[in-house]
């Protein structure tokens, strides 16, 4: 089993940055391909980005393309999503969520394709 915690979210201002964290317990950490989605009041959760487990492929929404980056670091257990140019339309609940890599890479903004779960980190952006 694989466990998920979300962290590095908060308020800030609209046109600002923040850098959230998913790290993930385990020896396989370098096996899960990642998913981030975000969840907002009244909304349903929608997908953000993705980072295959070899680093190398990413993927994002169309609505955070060129301002969000996802990346990793494997010697620390981490997913990170680098967050610019913020919105108040961000403002959401942000999860990380992941499936290893047997589960292929494919279909990755559908939320359905991921085993695991994270508890949620609260993005605020104020106008």
């Amino acid at each position: 089993q694989v466990q998920l915690v979300e962290s590095g979210g908060g308020l800030v201002q609209a046109g600002g940055s923040l850098r959230l964290s998913c790290a993930a317990s385990g020896r396989t950490f370098s096996d899960l391909n990642i998913g981030w989605f975000r969840q907002a009041p009244g909304k349903e959760r929608e997908f953000v980005a993705a980072i295959r487990w070899t680093g190398s492929s990413t993927y994002y929404a169309d609505s955070v393309q060129g301002r969000f980056t996802v990346s990793r670091d494997n010697a620390k257990n981490t997913v990170y999503l680098q967050m610019h140019s913020l919105k108040p339309d961000d403002t959401a609940v942000y999860y990380c969520a992941g499936n290893y890599r047997s589960s292929g890479w494919y279909q990755v903004t559908r939320a359905e394709r991921y085993n695991y779960w994270g508890q949620g980190t609260q993005v605020t952006v104020s106008s």
